[in-house]
């Protein structure tokens, strides 16, 4: 199964993104569970390319791309937004005191709790994110 979603970079698309995920999870027969975890995870990563990636006011598309093997769910993200690496990212220490820790890095550290695997590459001036769930 692959499917595909061009949404653009404006928060209101998250209900969008979410609304797919759903269909997706209901495709495959996924516990809600599951496709609840997953929703949370690319929300997080496409509120930060929404939030950071372009200049305010601009108008930009991410495109998300599904793909379900047997076993795993891989989930492509590419925007042409500003180069980030979240995969250079240090986990967020969640042992410290709430008003030790810096601001960021908590939904990076959710992505990676719940998705099994990440990776990332710019290729022609486009980041692709690449984050894949076992199922």
């Amino acid at each position: 199964m692959e499917r595909e979603i061009k949404i653009s970079n404006n928060l209101n698309e998250i209900a969008v993104l979410a609304s797919f995920i759903e269909e997706v999870g209901d495709e495959l027969f996924l516990p809600a569970e599951t496709t609840m975890n997953i929703n949370l995870a690319l929300e997080e990563a496409v509120a930060n390319i929404i939030m950071y990636a372009y200049p305010p006011q601009e108008q930009h598309a991410i495109l998300l791309k599904v793909t379900a093997t047997e076993k795993q769910l891989i989930f492509l993200l590419t925007d042409k937004g500003a180069s980030f690496d979240p995969t250079q990212v240090e986990d967020a220490d969640i042992t410290l005191p709430i008003e030790e820790r810096p601001i960021g890095g908590l939904g990076i550290f959710l992505i990676r709790s719940i998705m099994n695997e990440i990776s990332y590459q710019r290729i022609n001036n486009e980041n692709q994110l690449i984050i894949k769930k076992d199922i």
